[in-house]
């Protein structure tokens, strides 16, 4: 650690209050805070923070949907040397409680509201400790985020804190049929936010619509880079139209992500042209949509995605540094290198497909207590991404396919171990497969292919059971909405012959033409 030379983002902030005292840095509801408010409040949570215990390397857990107490608690974490982890609000009460004892948090901030019931069934089975605090309560109320708030000094607490240490946790898809927490560093933070920063153009005057999940790394790049640049980043709880439409023309929001249904439900509620959204610029679409916002003509605009995961901080590659290029992903950020290999870890030629490797400043500290698959993931100090690519004549990347099929719903990538795995449980099933079955508005719809298990249980299990049976286990969005009964699986020696599934039922357009994340 260096403190001459090294920022974490605690310093950002830091640096933030009194270069920018008049800019506003977040709007939630009613909540209104400029960056000296900003920064006085994660003061307080970072006090309060070390008074109940919390010290570098412990985790405090987000059990909630978008609010402005999600970046509080980042820049809180982020002052203390603790790791702040924001967790998907649609999981089940069986997810809840493998998150939370995977995590193990010395503090929880939950959501009473839509959440609350399933919460309040993984605290009661979680056999852990930690302090809960509910962050839709009132500050009188016992048990509050704003109670503990009010109980510590705004006085910053000037705490030494490595910017190569974790500062985020985001659980990535359960390719091994477990997630895994991804930790991200202060440096790579920082790192992609600049990156991310130049292609979407990104200012201090960009005030952004934080509108997808704050979980996803597709939406928090733009927030990291919003509050890098000391922007103004605009809350909403979640994706509803109208509520989209009242935040754009009331805040002039002038950036945002915005994605293709979405899009067709704000022009329904905005048909009669009610709400000015004309400040919005974002994706461009057909003529009506491109009549009310403005068309997005940044590079990231006009050449959006690349290649990459949430272990990258998001992106290892961009389409707007490929420009007529050959690779469907563009080139790999400054801020890393980037090499195709064959399974010894040897390069293999230009135009010949391997597995994408990576390494820099913007890769993971390593997955939260996963020492054995840290190991194999970072063998020879490189990260293997499980991504096949390939890197064409002119030095371009092309992502191929994942190592491990996925199905891609809208923005959620489902890894079929999970839903295979879920599907297990049910006594009904002798086992499963899992594909994706192209779909017009949502990418890609979950197909279980299922084989009935001997005896009544096999006999009676429907389409409808297993889809119930699903939705109580795992997140609804990753619930079969299709089911093939077959009286056995195709296989290329032991493993499953997904290809001849695919064939039979219509399955295909699996992710791997831009990208992956």
């Amino acid at each position: 650690m260096d403190p001459l030379h090294d920022l974490t983002l605690g310093d950002v902030l830091r640096e933030h209050r009194r270069s920018r005292p008049r800019q506003t840095a977040t709007v939630c509801g009613a909540h209104r805070a400029t960056y000296p408010e900003f920064d006085a409040r994660t003061n307080q949570l970072a006090n309060a923070l070390i008074a109940a215990g919390v010290g570098a390397g412990d985790l405090v857990l987000w059990l909630g949907q978008n609010c402005h107490r999600v970046l509080e608690g980042l820049l809180g974490c982020a002052k203390v040397g603790a790791v702040f982890v924001p967790s998907n609000w649609r999981q089940s009460a069986d997810e809840l409680l493998t998150l939370l004892a995977d995590v193990r948090p010395k503090v929880v901030i939950w959501q009473e509201e839509e959440i609350g019931q399933v919460t309040a069934v993984a605290r009661g089975q979680w056999d852990g400790a930690a302090l809960w605090l509910r962050h839709d309560a009132d500050a009188g109320d016992e048990g509050s985020y704003e109670g503990f708030l009010r109980s510590a000094s705004a006085d910053d607490p000037t705490l030494a804190v490595d910017p190569a240490s974790p500062v985020i946790q985001l659980y990535t898809g359960a390719f091994g049929g477990t997630p895994n927490g991804a930790q991200l560093s202060h440096d790579a933070v920082l790192s992609q936010a600049l990156m991310v920063s130049m292609v979407q153009r990104i200012t201090e005057d960009t005030v952004y619509l934080n509108s997808g999940p704050m979980f996803h790394m597709a939406t928090l790049m733009t927030t990291f880079a919003t509050f890098v640049l000391g922007g103004n980043n605009v809350m909403t709880r979640r994706v509803d139209a109208e509520e989209l439409c009242r935040l754009v023309a009331a805040e002039r929001c002038n950036y945002g992500f915005v994605m293709g249904p979405t899009a067709t439900e704000i022009m329904e509620v905005n048909k009669d042209g009610r709400y000015d959204l004309s400040s919005l610029r974002t994706f461009g679409g057909n003529a009506a949509w491109n009549a009310m916002i403005q068309v997005d003509d940044s590079p990231w605009g006009v050449h959006p995605a690349g290649y990459g995961q949430t272990e990258a901080t998001g992106m290892l590659t961009f389409n707007a540094l490929g420009i007529a290029s050959t690779g469907t992903s563009g080139r790999p950020s400054p801020w890393v290198q980037v090499r195709i290999v064959d399974p010894a870890g040897n390069d293999v030629p230009d135009g010949e497909t391997g597995e994408i490797v990576a390494r820099g400043r913007v890769l993971t500290s390593g997955y939260h207590d996963r020492a054995e698959l840290n190991a194999e993931r970072t063998r020879g100090g490189w990260w293997h991404t499980s991504d096949l690519g390939k890197r064409e004549e002119d030095g371009s990347i092309t992502f191929v396919a994942p190592l491990t099929r996925i199905v891609k719903s809208a923005a959620e990538n489902i890894y079929p171990a999970e839903v295979e795995g879920c599907l297990a449980r049910h006594l009904g099933v002798k086992e499963a497969a899992i594909i994706g079955v192209p779909d017009p508005k949502w990418t890609q719809k979950v197909c279980a292919v299922v084989v009935r298990a001997e005896g009544p249980e096999g006999d009676a299990v429907t389409k409808e059971i297993l889809v119930e049976h699903c939705r109580s286990l795992i997140a609804s969005y990753k619930k079969p909405s299709l089911v093939e009964f077959v009286d056995e699986l195709p296989r290329k020696g032991w493993a499953i012959d997904y290809d001849a599934l695919d064939a039979r039922f219509g399955g295909g357009g699996y992710p791997g033409l831009g990208s992956a994340n």
